[in-house]
């Protein structure tokens, strides 16, 4: 069984003291690590997290985004210069916590849209940005995970062919993939085809939703995506994402689920193989 991590965005993008309370019941519910956001770049933020990860023994995943004017593809070279400034810091950050990994979609801005597609200018931008944060990452020895988001949240990359195509391109030996249910089950002809085509570059899956919200209740295919991680031996991280009204960036604007811990429990009991039946577990 691959352990499991649940990623905070659950509670929305501020990583207060009211989140780092949750680490204990997160723990105690079974999971083995957290997915931690990093927007915050000050390690001295950190400092209590690292005492709690380490004394609950979960393992920390360290991810991140960038916004506007973090945007590695933007034409404004101040801009591109401060997205590179964010994520080396990211990486700092993974480091201090004892992340293996900085995942997410970082590539590129979140929901910066030019009205057309990906120039060759635009990748060759965001080739060079990950190269120089990779080289940074490389001397913490933190691998950057690259996510592609679909096609309303991004435009370099919304598939995994063209992501596993830029990752390619960046020839980095510590750039690889982070693949996520939720865009692939918007993306993809076959999420679990999509697994397949792609496993030799990804050590870090994530588990979504088709709502976002707690897993089993919605639309993917999670047999299919479960036998497809088996068929390709991936002995990585399952990590678990939901997200709510609380992460505006996610449009969520109606209630999926009752409470942060009812998704957590029962995200949890769905990675493990339980099923719900007339509405209970």
């Amino acid at each position: 069984m691959n352990p499991i991590a649940m990623n905070l965005l659950v509670y929305g993008p501020d990583m207060n003291d009211a989140v780092l309370s949750e680490l204990a019941f997160i723990h105690g519910v079974g999971y083995q690590g957290v997915e931690i956001p990093v927007f915050n770049t000050e390690l001295a933020h950190w400092s209590a997290w690292k005492k709690e990860v380490d004394r609950l023994g979960l393992q920390p995943f360290a991810c991140a985004i960038a916004g506007p004017t973090e945007n590695l593809i933007s034409p404004d070279p101040a801009v591109r210069a401060a997205g590179i400034a964010y994520l080396k810091g990211a990486v700092d950050v993974a480091a201090y916590l004892g992340s293996p990994y900085l995942s997410g979609p970082f590539h590129s801005a979140l929901g910066v849209f030019t009205g057309a597609k990906a120039t060759q200018q635009e990748i060759d931008w965001s080739i060079a940005g990950i190269r120089e944060v990779a080289d940074h990452a490389a001397s913490k020895n933190i691998t950057l995970c690259l996510e592609y988001l679909n096609r309303f949240e991004s435009y370099l990359v919304s598939c995994a062919d063209e992501l596993y195509a830029l990752v390619e391109q960046i020839n980095h030996p510590y750039v690889e993939i982070m693949f996520d249910t939720f865009h692939a089950n918007i993306e993809e002809v076959s999420t679990a085809e999509a697994i397949r085509r792609i496993a030799k570059r990804t050590p870090h899956i994530q588990l979504s939703e088709s709502t976002r919200g707690i897993l089993g209740e919605g639309q993917v295919n999670w047999p299919s995506v479960i036998q497809a991680i088996k068929d390709v031996n991936y002995a990585g991280w399952l990590v678990v994402e939901a997200f709510s009204e609380k992460l505006p960036a996610a449009h969520i604007w109606r209630k999926m689920f009752n409470s942060e811990r009812e998704l957590i429990e029962k995200s949890f009991k769905m990675v493990n193989g339980k099923r719900m039946v007339n509405g209970k577990w």
